[in-house]
């Protein structure tokens, strides 16, 4: 993972902004959640506080071995249906193995990891992706307890194994979710912080025309992450955020 302020990312330091910074239009209009994964939830936080100058809001445990923390994005100063979850294995988990979710088990370091969509039908979205080629797998229910024992449930796609991806999942294409009645977590968590640009960056040209084909099997125009060539040849997902202060943040995959 690289971060803005460290000499080794190659990316310009925090408050110098840089020729070719992602306008609002590298924003995915159907963007529900960034996930950024790590080898322990504490640490992670801290890392997440320690960039931006935000302390996530405490989310609760999963099923899976994981729990999760939380920060509202917000969009031209505006909150609306989207937020970062910052996950990593549960403390009170059951067990020492680290749980497999996000490849979580195999992570060193903090890793913008994947991201979610929320399609007005989420079933049609994936019919209509395996009807063109692509599963992005069956819709599954699945639900946690906030830290005051309310119960909050949903519906996603949990993806199927494929590439190099997390098990279940691959990296490079979203996972699709409905909150149903449960309030997205958005527009209650209280911490935020200003989503500027989320995209995805593949190495070569074929790599980009090959995601971008995957994606507009959905058939959600910019409702998913523009794929972007990187000159480098990084692989990942990169994250651009703006401070309070107004010094911009930016997340991604390290350089080879």
């Amino acid at each position: 993972m690289t971060a803005a302020g460290d000499p080794a990312a190659g990316v310009p330091a925090a408050g110098v902004p840089a020729a070719g910074v992602p306008a609002a239009a590298a924003i995915p209009a159907l963007l529900d959640h960034v996930v950024i994964a790590g080898p322990h939830l504490d640490a992670l936080s801290a890392w997440f506080t320690a960039h931006t100058g935000v302390v996530p809001a405490p989310g609760g445990a999963h099923p899976t071995g994981t729990a999760n923390a939380l920060v509202a994005l917000t969009v031209a100063g505006a909150r609306g249906p989207q937020y970062i979850e910052l996950i990593g294995p549960d403390p009170d988990r059951a067990g020492l193995e680290l749980p497999t979710t996000f490849g979580i088990d195999r992570l060193a370091e903090p890793r913008v990891q994947a991201y979610a969509v929320h399609p007005p039908r989420i079933e049609a979205a994936v019919a209509r992706a395996r009807e063109r080629g692509v599963d992005f797998g069956d819709v599954s229910a699945l639900s946690r307890r906030t830290p005051d024992g309310a119960l909050l449930e949903w519906r996603l796609t949990l993806g199927t194994v494929s590439g190099d991806g997390p098990a279940g999942r691959r990296c490079e294409l979203p996972f699709l979710i409905d909150w149903g009645a449960t309030p997205q977590p958005g527009e209650t968590v209280v911490p935020s912080v200003e989503l500027v640009s989320f995209v995805r960056l593949e190495p070569s040209a074929e790599a980009v025309a090959a995601v971008s084909a995957q994606l507009a099997t959905l058939g959600l125009g910019d409702g998913v992450a523009r794929v972007e060539l990187d000159a480098a040849g990084a692989s990942g997902f990169r994250l651009t955020l703006r401070t309070a202060g107004g010094e911009l943040v930016t997340l991604g995959p390290a350089r080879p």
